[in-house]
């Protein structure tokens, strides 16, 4: 038969229960802190232009983002005219359905509050963002926001 034995009077148990406690309040510190990746860049990344009179946009949750600039995979061409919309290399031809699936992502009520917003390396071609402006005012999205960086408009 088997024999119990019984604690001694000296030695406490040691109390686990804050664990839960302290194992949920980490969780959600990282859960707040960590930043989702939102696209994966298939363009060099954008050397945007300076300029002196810069304003931040309000809303970003409503701000569609079209990247411009020169493809990081050769067979997409060497010329700073490559389009980017999320996670994929595209022609201005593309972009009135790629507004028009933004838009089904917000409630109608946001729709009028929508920006599309342009990163263009300096080095892009004025023709290449003027189809995309062309296309954009075929789905009516006229809010536009061209991203750039804050500086002198003057540059040595």
């Amino acid at each position: 038969m088997s024999k119990f034995k019984k604690k001694k009077s000296g030695q406490q148990a040691i109390s686990t229960a804050s664990l839960p406690d302290i194992v949920f309040m980490l969780l959600f510190f990282f859960m707040v802190t960590t930043v989702m990746r939102e696209t994966d860049l298939k363009i060099d990344s954008p050397r945007l232009p300076s300029a002196t009179e810069v304003k931040k946009l309000e809303h970003k949750s409503l701000v569609s983002t079209i990247y411009v600039g020169k493809a990081k995979d050769a067979k997409y061409g060497t010329k700073f005219n490559s389009i980017q919309l999320n996670d994929k290399i595209a022609t201005p031809e593309d972009i009135p359905a790629f507004i028009l699936n933004e838009r089904q992502q917000v409630s109608e009520a946001e729709i009028p509050f929508m920006t599309t917003s342009i990163k263009a390396d300096k080095e892009s071609s004025v023709g290449t963002l003027t189809d995309i402006r062309l296309k954009l005012r075929d789905v009516n999205a006229l809010k536009l926001s061209l991203s750039t960086q804050k500086g002198s408009s003057i540059s040595k």
